[in-house]
């Protein structure tokens, strides 16, 4: 799975991704309630049309948290297992980024490290 293109890219990609879900589910949440104000306003019972879109916006948020642990998670497991950096403090710098610029990092470890190294021969020990 690790030297799957597909998967590579998909885990560098998708926390952006998973960002623009967060938004729409964010927009979705304030509609429910713009759109059903003069309900709550005029309502003497709960305003249960508020939550309406709550659930939408916490399932987006949930997906954005998973698809982000996944993505730093695949990340470092690749950076270890990377033989071009077996030998090199690149590799805690590296996993520091990950950690410290989560999705960033990511996108600029497959530009960088996957990408643009990808025609040339792996060091041996």
């Amino acid at each position: 799975m690790l030297e799957s293109k597909f998967w590579q890219g998909f885990f560098a990609l998708a926390p952006f991704i998973a960002i623009v879900l967060l938004i729409g589910g964010y927009a979705v949440f304030l509609f429910s309630i713009f759109g059903n104000i003069d309900q709550i306003e005029n309502s003497d019972g709960p305003p249960m049309a508020v939550f309406g879109g709550i659930g939408f916006l916490l399932a987006m948020v949930f997906l954005m948290i998973a698809v982000s642990l996944g993505s730093l998670v695949f990340y470092i497991v690749h950076a270890v297992k990377n033989p071009n950096m077996q030998h090199n403090n690149l590799l805690l710098v590296w996993i520091l980024l990950f950690i410290f610029a989560n999705g960033i990092g990511q996108l600029i470890y497959w530009i960088v490290e996957i990408l643009g190294k990808k025609d040339t021969p792996t060091q041996t020990p």
